[in-house]
């Protein structure tokens, strides 16, 4: 009787298991060493040889000479085993043997002691298959079986396993089959059936099993059947419906070329296709030329063709129409080609600049030549030893930007009612009630030597809100006028012919004193400026700011090694 590839080459024996070398170690050594387990857990994806080791496991437990990692193949027990007809090898197929009462007839079986062999080996496939009742109720069996018993069980999901079956047993994890790896296997097999072969078509088959080499088998006995002789690429992309890889180098050749009547002729060609197959086919090409670095594509045009490609699928993915959709993706595929190069952009940069170097040479030599001369900002405070206790304060005036409007000098040759007009617009600007404050109370009288003097008839909760915004007007004042600008503001003195004739008091006159200068005189008299000597009204000097009761007891319970007296600007 003929038996297909997969049954046929079936491994016997740990040496012949293909891609699992870490499993085979592991149960060879715990079969050696008499380091067994009463449970094993085999998980993997499809075809990766979990039955196929459970059995050779079983076999190697039973065999005469055993437990061993290399069964003789001869003793009853292993004829037995091969043939699948030893009594104390009992497999279950959970998918369809998964409910609690199957499970009950399992666990009778587990009482009784091996018929021939040494130990009664119980293999359960695809046991995620199970109801949760028969996991439960197999639960203590697997916890504690009897010493003759030996439970394997296999999977394809070990994510739907409960944490209780998983806790119980070794998880042995099987590897997903690497592509070469099956493409050996696969030619192995085809010199021992003597099938001529080409290898491009092996690979294609090997691709296609996805990792299963039971898939892979399959596939290889159809390819067998259908090529008549030899196993060619032709003959596989025919079977399979796929696209010759020829044919999609040569794609590729055609939208590196931009050509867009072959890409069209392409698609013509393969319309009894899926779109979404060749898709696959074109990412699956993209892969090998990264891998195999032919030098045909670059990284960045692979990126942007395989973000093209998943762009694809996602509109293949929700029901658009198939060639409308591949050969948008081939067009956008061509466009993606319209980018420049990191090396040329970098190179085209450095010439710009050197270009732009070259013609701003002799503007730098002609600046050097005239040095500009730049005064050193005045410092911004004073420091002051306390343990010395010196009066010597620098009381110079903080380093403040240049006022935006011209200065003194140019400020002397332009009308001073327009920079007076411009302080009101910028008062406004800042806040609109001290702008209209100011302008209702305040009147232009002079400016000349750097002196700046108004009127000023405010009384009441104007006369509070002019001192108020005291700061910002004179802010204002030193950015339009000048920071060397005095202001003299003057109050308008009301005269006898406007005063009523119940009004009895007499004029506001001040005192002036012996260390006041004019300047101050006028500043205390101001409807504007605070009256008396405030902070508000006029700057204190640091020396007598330092002899203030407060800041010398400040000073003396706090011992610093200085003192800065910052000025407000």
């Amino acid at each position: 009787m003929a038996l297909n590839l997969a049954r046929k080459y079936r491994p016997s024996t740990f040496a012949d298991l293909v891609g699992q070398e870490s499993v085979s170690k592991t149960l060879s050594l715990a079969l050696d060493g008499s380091k067994l387990s009463h449970a094993y857990l085999f998980s993997g994806i499809r075809g990766s040889g979990k039955t196929s080791t459970a059995r050779i496991f079983a076999k190697a437990l039973l065999c005469e000479n055993g437990p061993t990692s290399k069964p003789c193949q001869t003793c009853e027990q292993c004829v037995m085993a091969n043939e699948g007809r030893h009594i104390d090898i009992i497999e279950m197929d959970a998918a369809s043997n998964r409910g609690i009462e199957d499970i009950k007839d399992l666990i009778e079986h587990t009482k009784y002691k091996p018929s021939i062999g040494r130990f009664k080996v119980f293999i359960i496939d695809e046991v995620h298959m199970l109801t949760v009742q028969a996991f439960n109720a197999l639960l203590k069996t697997l916890e504690e079986p009897p010493d003759f018993v030996k439970f394997i069980l296999a999977t394809t999901d070990p994510l739907k396993l409960p944490a209780t079956i998983l806790s119980r047993t070794q998880h042995f994890r099987f590897k997903k089959l690497p592509l070469k790896t099956v493409t050996s296997h696969l030619e192995y097999i085809l010199d021992k059936e003597g099938v001529d072969y080409e290898i491009n078509a092996l690979e294609i088959i090997a691709r296609s099993g996805q990792g299963s080499l039971r898939d892979s088998l399959t596939l290889l006995d159809q390819a067998i059947v259908y090529a008549d002789g030899k196993v060619d690429t032709v003959t596989v992309t025919n079977m399979l419906g796929i696209v010759d890889p020829n044919s999609l180098s040569s794609l590729i050749d055609s939208i590196l070329a931009k050509d867009k009547n072959a890409v069209l002729q392409f698609i013509e060609k393969y319309a009894q296709f899926e779109a979404e197959m060749i898709i696959d086919e074109l990412t699956l090409f993209l892969q090998d030329e990264l891998l195999n670095r032919k030098g045909r594509l670059t990284i960045l045009v692979i990126d942007r063709f395989f973000r093209i490609l998943a762009d694809g699928k996602n509109l293949l993915s929700i029901g658009s129409n198939s060639e409308f959709v591949l050969t948008l993706t081939l067009f956008k595929m061509i466009e993606a080609l319209n980018i420049h190069d990191i090396d040329a952009m970098i190179n085209k940069l450095q010439n710009e600049l050197s270009t732009v170097n070259t013609k701003t040479e002799p503007t730098k030599k002609s600046i050097e030549t005239k040095p500009m001369q730049v005064e050193e900002p005045t410092p911004t405070y004073q420091q002051i030893e306390p343990k010395e206790i010196k009066e010597e304060i620098n009381t110079e005036t903080a380093n403040v930007e240049e006022p935006t409007t011209p200065n003194i000098s140019t400020t002397q040759k332009i009308d001073p009612t327009l920079l007076f007009k411009n302080l009101i617009e910028k008062i406004y600007d800042r806040n609109y009630e001290l702008g209209e404050v100011f302008e209702r109370n305040v009147s232009f009288i002079s400016y000349e030597n750097n002196t700046l003097v108004w009127e000023s008839e405010a009384q009441g909760d104007d006369k509070k809100v002019l001192i108020n915004g005291w700061n910002i007007i004179k802010l204002f004042v030193q950015e339009i006028f000048g920071v060397d600008t005095d202001i003299k503001p003057k109050k308008k003195l009301v005269t006898k012919k406007e005063t009523p004739k119940e009004e009895t008091n007499a004029p506001e006159t001040i005192e002036p004193q012996h260390n006041a200068t004019p300047q101050e005189i006028e500043q205390t008299n101001s409807c504007i400026m605070p009256e008396g000597k405030t902070e508000a009204s006029i700057d204190k000097d640091p020396k007598e700011l330092l002899n203030e009761p407060m800041i010398q007891e400040f000073i003396k319970c706090l011992k610093p090694k200085r003192v800065v007296v910052k000025q407000k600007s």
